[in-house]
């Protein structure tokens, strides 16, 4: 797929590491004023002055988190940044700075990373952040990713998973489930392709939720939302793992309970309809699909009018005391332990 046999292609091997990160990053730009140094040097240099810095790193690795066959390098740089900056967001902070490292073995050629990083370029311009370091080298088995994000934010602006207080509202940013039923999507059409590769997949039915999984957005919009009115979450995380799982991780670490109403959580039309397609349940795919970046956040009650009918907010449960347990409430009113059934990279296959 990487391949076009009519083109001569640039091996890696040319360049070398250092001509390759040069070549990579020349065109990345310095946005921030805390970047007193970046690409270029031993290490970066980089001043925050009176905040406080956020740091957040995540591997990605080609057969575990993405499969070449039908995912384009370019969208995979971007998504590859977004699933850092996120994670900043999740505590309410600014995202600034990333770094890059990579690993590809001799099958990519120097125009595959160039597509790779365009979509890095992409995601660092449009989201602001600058690119102000990272390695590359090679690998035995395909491609490896890690990036590392940085932020800032006044140290009384930080967001943990642990401040949530029995009887705050559970609130979810955007719509879920969208990720999980693309990649189903995705996989199924790669299946067809292998038994007949003349077969043209018809993906613009499904384009919301194969863009979901194949290029995420994560919200800044909804930090900078927040700010402007003037609610401060309790208590954040990002919901990269599924709904149900992040809600335990706020549950666990703020000590308490919840309630988790099935009426409310928030599914976009396209992933009712594909879920039926697949014969799946529309509930259980936003509780563990994952992969989604959107914001789960606990407030106060009394902030409640402030986000009241704004269409980026879903109000889909509450808070408890610890004894109480954590809880799905079905449409037919029935309490379901939740259970974490998220991703887990360890789990087998």
């Amino acid at each position: 797929m990487l391949e076009d046999k009519n083109q001569e292609k640039t091996s890696l091997e040319q360049l070398g590491e250092f001509g390759l990160i040069d070549h990579l990053t020349k065109h990345f730009k310095i946005t921030h004023k805390s970047t007193i140094k970046g690409v270029g040097d031993d290490a970066a240099v980089l001043d925050f002055q009176s905040k406080k810095t956020i740091v957040t790193t995540d591997l990605l690795i080609e057969g575990v988190h993405f499969d070449l066959s039908y995912t384009p390098l370019k969208h995979l740089g971007y998504k590859a940044v977004m699933v850092n900056l996120s994670d900043v967001y999740a505590m309410n902070a600014k995202a600034t700075h990333i770094t890059v490292s990579i690993a590809v073995s001799n099958r990519f050629p120097l125009e595959a990373m160039e597509e790779l990083y365009a979509g890095i370029a992409l995601a660092a311009d449009k989201y602001k952040v600058d690119l102000v370091g990272g390695d590359t080298t090679s690998s035995t088995k395909g491609m490896l990713i890690s990036v590392t994000a940085f932020g800032e934010a006044k140290e009384e602006e930080i967001v943990y998973r642990s401040g949530a207080k029995p009887n705050d509202l559970l609130v979810v940013s955007g719509d879920l489930g969208g990720a999980y039923m693309g990649l189903q999507v995705l996989e199924r059409e790669n299946e067809v392709f292998k038994v007949n590769p003349k077969s043209q997949p018809d993906l613009e039915p499904y384009s919301y939720i194969v863009e979901r999984q194949l290029k995420p957005e994560a919200r800044k919009d909804i930090v900078e939302l927040l700010e402007k009115l003037e609610v401060k979450p309790t208590s954040m995380i990002d919901i990269s793992d599924g709904l149900s799982s992040e809600i335990l991780h706020l549950c666990k670490n703020s000590e308490v309970g919840c309630n988790l109403y099935e009426d409310k959580i928030p599914l976009d039309p396209t992933v009712i309809s594909s879920c039926e397609e697949f014969k799946l349940d529309s509930t259980l795919v936003a509780l563990s699909g994952g992969e989604d970046y959107e914001l789960l956040f606990t407030i106060d009650q009394k902030e409640f009018p402030k986000i009241k009918g704004n269409p980026n907010f879903t109000v889909v449960g509450h808070t408890t005391e610890k004894n109480e347990g954590a809880f799905l409430i079905s449409r037919n009113n029935s309490k379901i332990p939740l259970t974490a059934q998220g991703w887990n990279s360890f789990a087998k296959a």
